[in-house]
């Protein structure tokens, strides 16, 4: 039997529509929900294995994509949003009552991924966000008492449906980190 990762890829990847024109992303609440507002379509959407992104009711896994923050709007219950944790790279914007996260945000300008938001096209109703295209922080789901011993389980699962495992970002996004990095230390011309 398959192991339970998340609802959106447990049945497969369902290809996302490259014109896709963007959608809202409405938090849990029944009652005055946060909503969230995105412009265009989504980039490098993953399944993450990390320990800080928001995961539904028993998924191993999130599955988090990146929006440039000029397209991302909230449209309705800003004032139910808080930080998870201020200390953290990624400020996660979360609903106060259900506790989905709504959006994270890097405020220093100087990371290389500023600018963009990281955001959950599964809190869409509407169809059409880029499918996940790989899985980053495998490693990470031990951290939160996964068995190591079903590891292997896990990749061979993920590269069933079409998801490389990596224990970090996907190599491109890799590549975009180092190269920020040597630019911003005079390694490379900027």
């Amino acid at each position: 039997m398959a192991l339970k990762l998340h609802p959106s890829i447990d049945n497969g990847v369902r290809k996302g529509n490259p014109n896709f024109a963007g959608g809202a992303l409405t938090c849990k609440c029944a009652d005055h929900p946060v909503q969230v507002r995105i412009t265009g379509n989504v980039a490098h959407n993953h399944a993450c294995g990390c320990t800080k992104c928001w995961k539904p009711q028993g998924a191993v896994f999130s599955v988090v994509a990146v929006v440039s923050r000029d397209n991302l709007k909230v449209v309705s219950g800003a004032e139910k949003l808080h930080v998870v944790d201020a200390s953290a790279t990624i400020q996660r914007h979360a609903c106060r009552d259900c506790g989905v996260h709504m959006y994270g945000r890097i405020e220093n300008a100087n990371h290389p991924f500023y600018g963009l938001d990281f955001v959950h096209t599964e809190l869409s109703n509407e169809q059409g966000w880029q499918e996940p295209q790989f899985a980053a922080f495998v490693s990470s789901i031990i951290e939160s008492g996964f068995p190591p011993a079903k590891m292997g389980e896990v990749r061979a699962q993920l590269r069933s449906i079409g998801l490389e495992p990596y224990d970090c970002l996907s190599p491109p996004l890799m590549d975009a980190i180092a190269s920020h990095v040597a630019k911003a230390a005079g390694k490379l011309a900027a």
